[in-house]
């Protein structure tokens, strides 16, 4: 973060031009809009929608209770089964989940607009501070939940419903994880998701300890002598790098810090930002540092992806969106070496892919861009650091369908483990489960449950 753009220059744009960039994506429905939007919903009673939602929201009914005049009804719904569903219709790939299962989705119609209306419903719920969900009576069970992204938040949350006591440790300044660190800042605007947070917090039973780091603050052995369980939300704390020559060089950056930095600044103009930049990686972290690179003001911005269109992590709405933002995506092209100048970024060259009996492939042509920063992408990896002697499975934690880990006591959720996507709403439905599987174990003579093999 340090020499995040080191000697890149910053303030390419008008003052005015930063708020026009990084104004709300899409922003919120207004009632007459709502109604119309809510109207074209068939309510079917075996939704697909439903069905390819993480949390499990029921979108029909909260779609009805919108058409109805009722959208305090409607949050209270959502907010049952995703208590971050404001934050969720904000960045959730509504394209591949629920709206791409949507019946009206076909070559001749377009699909209901679930993420806009279930933020228009969640909205209003916040605005007014409408809580929907008290605590139960105080039970004198603590649990420890470690990290304060949307898996650990959710947790806290649930747990506190049934009257446990959460105490968060969160490694960063802020709690909100992913939402406060890692959202495209037009995604989520208006400090949204310190507002979110605040909003969960107002239940009660729940402490947030920022600054305070597993492995280095303190050890799981700690958490499971000193709680009555711990529930592990992780997230993805590191980097991959690229191995390559001139991967030091000054200007090039992780395309994660670059997404922090922006997001945490107070004036958009102190982020330098290249005249010519190449961010490498096909994933939404490689479409949120482009388009944001070129909303800074960056003259040319490329995507470098080694695979094509259809092996890319981002959905096509995503890449379509980068494309109307001035951003080229070239395909099959993978990172060979950058080239510098005076020590700083001067280029980069790249070799030709392609697929050879249905494997990568280098062609043994290359090519060069010319470029002043490049932004890295190319996925996260888990620290393992302070986990002693918990079962794994390719790299991350192992659990089973209730989130239990191969430790009594322990449970983990969302990035940071095995099952699932990396998606925020999948994030939340683990630690919404976690909780309910965790309070089962404390009320049940607290006997805990079967760990996973």
């Amino acid at each position: 973060m340090d020499r995040l753009g080191s000697g890149i220059a910053g303030g390419r744009l008008a003052p005015a031009d930063y708020d026009k960039n990084f104004s709300d994506l899409h922003p919120r429905l207004d009632r007459h809009e709502a109604l119309v939007a809510s109207d074209r919903c068939y309510f079917c009673h075996d939704a697909p929608c439903m069905t390819a939602c993480p949390t499990a929201i029921d979108i029909p009914l909260f779609i009805r209770q919108i058409s109805t005049g009722n959208p305090l009804g409607s949050a209270r719904t959502i907010l049952s089964q995703n208590i971050l569903g404001g934050m969720c219709a904000r960045v959730c790939p509504t394209e591949t989940l629920c709206e791409e299962a949507c019946v009206r989705h076909t070559a001749e119609d377009r699909p209901v607009e679930i993420g806009r209306l279930q933020r228009y419903a969640t909205d209003i719920a916040m605005e007014t501070g409408r809580q929907f969900f008290a605590r139960a009576a105080e039970t004198g069970k603590t649990i420890a939940v470690i990290g304060a992204g949307p898996a650990g938040l959710a947790c806290a949350h649930r747990a506190a419903m049934h009257g446990h006591t959460a105490i968060i440790f969160d490694a960063r300044e802020k709690p909100g994880g992913l939402n406060e660190y890692g959202i495209a800042t037009y995604k989520a605007t208006d400090d949204f998701a310190k507002r979110e947070v605040d909003y969960l917090l107002a239940i009660g039973g729940i402490e947030i300890r920022t600054g305070q780091a597993l492995g280095r603050d303190f050890s799981l052995s700690d958490l499971t002598r000193d709680y009555d369980a711990v529930f592990l939300g992780l997230g993805l704390a590191g980097v991959n790098a690229l191995g390559l020559e001139g991967e030091d060089l000054a200007g090039v950056d992780d395309a994660v810090d670059f997404i922090a930095a922006l997001r945490q600044a107070e004036n958009k103009a102190d982020i330098p930002i290249g005249r010519r930049v190449v961010v490498l990686g096909g994933g939404m972290t490689a479409i949120d540092a482009a388009i944001q690179a070129k909303l800074l003001g960056a003259e040319g911005v490329t995507i470098c992806y080694r695979r094509g269109k259809e092996q890319m992590n981002a959905s096509e709405y995503e890449q379509d969106l980068a494309a109307s933002k001035g951003v080229l995506i070239r395909h099959w092209l993978s990172p060979k070496r950058i080239l510098g100048r005076d020590g700083t970024v001067a280029g980069i060259e790249l070799d030709y892919t392609a697929l050879r009996d249905g494997h990568l492939a280098l062609t043994g042509e290359t090519g060069v861009i010319a470029c002043d920063q490049v932004l890295k992408a190319i996925g996260q990896s888990f620290t393992t650091s302070g986990l002693g002697a918990l079962a794994m499975e390719r790299g991350k934690i192992l659990i089973d369908e209730h989130c239990r880990t191969s430790l009594p006591k322990v449970y983990a959720g969302g990035d940071c483990t095995s099952r699932g996507e990396d998606l925020t709403v999948q994030a939340v439905a683990h630690g919404r489960d976690a909780a309910e599987a965790i309070h089962l174990q404390l009320v049940s003579a607290g006997q805990p449950a079967v760990a996973v093999a």
